[in-house]
């Protein structure tokens, strides 16, 4: 809901990548069908009555297979120069983990668990069975453009022995106004982003990548999330978030100029093994639900800066028309108001700051006081987080009419490298390097 994508729960709009959305994202289905690309099975049985005595019989005719849906069908590559997960369109589920390597565990054994994990990722993301020990909780679906994308924390480079390669870009984030962050929810040594247009195929990927952590690491904590499911609006549009917003108007998009130095760490980039990779900040954002929908949908309208209905700015247009920050209506008052969340995040008014986000919803149920612990587990990408989140963020906490809305309850930074190649595993160029 704003015009540079931010952390914030609103219409976050610039460096943002609501992304692609249901028509932009989502990469095509590969060729062929896996095992699990059938729904049907080799035979079926029909019942036949005889014409004489009633007599019952069946008769054992093999059936036509039936091919999967568009959205069971989508496959993402997992071997790539970028990781999946990043560029693809919004997924209708997810699953956010983050893994603390136990005690007595370090390099050879970190290396060990993404040579695992990679393996299990380029299988599930082909709609094949995680292993021999699969639990076929996924079983009759296809890939539904499931991603799995693995990072690492500040604290990891220490416990692994590593950190003369750790990035500077790595260093904590600093503290921001609008913090309540429980700490047992937040960092990490080792972040995983799972994704699909599939409940159960999200959940299998997830039973399977805890299965095979074994002793290697413990889950420190997981988020679950959702967004609207490819396919549910007349035409593909820009996504809403809990507060009904279309949230990611001016995400960046892949076809811009400027969209990979942005978003991706380039060759010429310290250290090496980052080359191709990008800076993850995860934030847990609870969304003030009960009070934001007192208000008014005017009053909501001038927070956000743009009109609910159809994410046009408050100076006129449509969703995608330039906002007038000069414009005033019959009274003389800015169309957009100088608090307003999309004109604070706007690349324009942060020095060309930009991040993609890629956040999922979350609702986590009823607090003992009523209220609706719900709102935006936010994710957002840039090749250095000092130049996309940090500037973003405090521009919001100088003044955000949207921050007594919102509650950042959460936080992590975590290296995600570049895309493995054909037999190699993610971060191997860091733990063999």
């Amino acid at each position: 809901m704003a015009e540079q994508s931010i952390p914030v729960a609103g219409t976050e709009e610039g460096g943002s990548v609501e992304g692609a959305t249901a028509a932009e994202g989502g990469v095509p289905a590969g060729s062929g069908i896996s095992r699990r690309a059938l729904l049907g099975t080799a035979g079926a049985t029909g019942l036949v009555l005889g014409a004489a005595g009633g007599a019952v019989g069946y008769a054992a005719a093999p059936a036509a297979a039936t091919p999967l849906t568009s959205v069971g069908s989508d496959e993402v590559m997992f071997h790539g120069k970028h990781q999946p997960g990043i560029t693809e369109g919004l997924q209708a589920r997810g699953h956010l983990v983050a893994f603390d390597l136990a005690a007595g565990a370090g390099r050879k054994e970190a290396a060990a668990l993404l040579r695992r994990w990679s393996q299990t990722a380029r299988r599930l993301m082909a709609g094949e069975a995680s292993g021999s020990g699969d639990t076929d909780v996924a079983r009759d679906a296809g890939p539904s453009s499931l991603t799995l994308t693995f990072g690492f924390g500040h604290s990891f480079f220490a416990r692994t022995g590593l950190e003369k390669q750790r990035p500077v870009a790595l260093d904590p984030l600093p503290d921001f106004s609008s913090d309540q962050l429980d700490k047992t929810r937040s960092n990490g040594d080792l972040w995983v982003q799972i994704g699909a247009d599939d409940a159960l195929v999200a959940f299998h990927a997830l039973r399977a990548i805890q299965k095979d952590t074994g002793s290697a690491a413990k889950v420190r904590w997981q988020m679950n999330g959702f967004n609207r499911t490819p396919g549910a609006t007349a035409h593909p549009m820009t996504a809403r978030n809990l507060m009904g917003q279309l949230d990611g108007t001016r995400n960046p998009k892949p076809g811009e100029p400027d969209f990979d130095q942005r978003i991706f760490v380039p060759e010429s980039g310290p250290p090496a093994w980052m080359t191709n990779g990008s800076y993850a900040v995860v934030r847990r954002i609870r969304m003030l639900l009960d009070d934001w929908e007192k208000l008014p949908l005017g009053a909501q309208e001038a927070v956000i800066g743009r009109r609910k209905a159809n994410g046009a700015a408050l100076s006129g247009g449509t969703e995608t028309t330039a906002m007038d920050l000069e414009k005033t209506d019959a009274k003389g008052d800015l169309a957009v108001p100088i608090n307003a969340h999309a004109r604070i995040t706007r690349p324009d008014q942060n020095g060309g700051a930009a991040i993609l986000r890629r956040p999922f919803s979350y609702h986590d149920g009823i607090d003992a006081d009523g209220v609706p612990d719900a709102g935006l587990l936010f994710v957002c990408w840039q090749a250095d987080p000092l130049r996309g989140f940090v500037p973003l963020q405090r521009k919001l906490d100088r003044g955000d009419a949207l921050s007594q809305y919102i509650r950042h309850e959460s936080s992590g930074l975590f290296a995600v490298p570049g895309g493995a190649a054909d037999g190699e595993y993610v971060g191997q160029g860091l733990l063999e390097g």
